[in-house]
């Protein structure tokens, strides 16, 4: 082979190796994992360090219908389980072949020509992707009783298994929103909003979204009036914030209380960005609601906070919204249709 021959077959050989190298880098690898996609667990951390909570409005409704439906079937569907697999076959990305993906998977479950052991085989980040997920939405799903009218104007107890976690807005009340989290805030300091904010009017009762107790209640200069609700597992912090001016809370609200999911548990107003209580520095009223997953108590109040996007999380829990009623002359509002939640019964019980 000639010399000139020669070195032009080189540089052909090093391009194709350049191209099929950038190829091999951007390709998903064989467990679906993307790289930049999902989250990073620090190598040196005994627990999940970050969450970005990508789950789309679709996918929530497609792994909950199915999960429902299988309640009394022979094999029963774990929505949770449809979504890490979903999740850890793209990376943590829910576009529009997420929700042909879980509906698939489910097909085969309930069949039983899988277990989800056998379809999860080599998705290596599988596990993480469940933890991460059931920090989310374990208390969301499960058997719940509440009262319902029976068509004469009486209540009556009624058993049910499905959505037990509600929209953080009452029934018949109007508010809107847009996705912000992420979007920058200044008061103070420069971050960003880690969040989720609901425009409506001053007064709307606020509802507890999930069954937990009280953490904490008071005065925040950025929060304003606020309210923190731990879920009993400790995985989920719960924040309300920017509460009504002089009547911020549900009567007789504490520390240390157990509020069920559906409660009211305080006021929609515009309190906040001030050192001094019970100041109206917002403004615009709105109800800021945000969630953080708590993995190890280290990560509580810290450098190191795990907030995730509700954005799609709240379009879910608007299939479930508290009816609430005045109470007399009163500014005060409770819940129209009492419930009992198995998890508050338990924590309850074992004070």
């Amino acid at each position: 082979m000639k010399k000139s021959s020669f070195l032009f077959f080189l540089v052909v050989m090093a391009a194709f190796l350049i191209v099929l190298s950038k190829e091999r880098v951007s390709a998903p690898a064989d467990d679906g994992y993307i790289p930049g996609e999902a989250v990073l667990v620090a190598a040196d951390s005994a627990f999940i360090t970050w969450v970005d909570f990508n789950v789309s409005y679709e996918a929530l409704t497609a792994a909950y219908d199915l999960d429902v439906a299988s309640y009394d079937q022979a094999v029963r569907i774990n929505w949770i389980e449809l979504l890490a697999y979903a999740g850890a076959k793209n990376g943590g990305s829910f576009k529009k072949g997420s929700v042909n993906t879980i509906k698939k998977a489910a097909t085969e479950l309930s069949e039983g020509k899988k277990t989800i052991a056998q379809l999860t085989k080599g998705l290596d980040h599988y596990p993480y992707y469940y933890e991460a997920y059931e920090a989310v939405l374990g208390g969301m799903v499960g058997e719940y009783e509440i009262e319902a009218d029976n068509g004469s104007g009486q209540k009556i107890w009624k058993k049910f298994y499905g959505l037990k976690a509600f929209l953080p807005i009452a029934h018949g009340f109007p508010y809107s929103d847009y996705d912000d989290f992420g979007s920058s805030r200044n008061y103070g300091y420069s971050r960003v909003h880690l969040g989720h904010d609901m425009m409506g009017q001053i007064g709307t009762p606020i509802i507890c979204v999930e069954s937990g107790y009280v953490d904490n209640l008071g005065w925040n200069q950025y929060g304003g009036w606020r309210i923190g609700i731990r879920s009993f597992d400790g995985k989920r912090y719960y924040y309300y914030a920017h509460l009504r001016q002089n009547y911020p809370y549900a009567e007789g609200l504490s520390e240390g209380d157990a509020v069920t999911a559906g409660d009211v548990i305080g006021y929609m107003g515009h309190t906040g960005y001030s050192k001094i209580e019970n100041v109206n520095n917002i403004k615009t009223v709105h109800l800021h609601w945000g969630l953080q997953l708590i993995f190890d108590e280290s990560q509580r109040e810290s450098d190191n906070e795990i907030w995730v996007d509700v954005y799609a999380l709240t379009r879910f829990l608007y299939k479930n919204r508290s009816k609430a009623e005045k109470v007399g002359d009163t500014r005060e509002w409770r819940r129209v249709f009492a419930m009992r939640d198995p998890v508050a019964q338990a924590w309850e019980q074992g004070r």
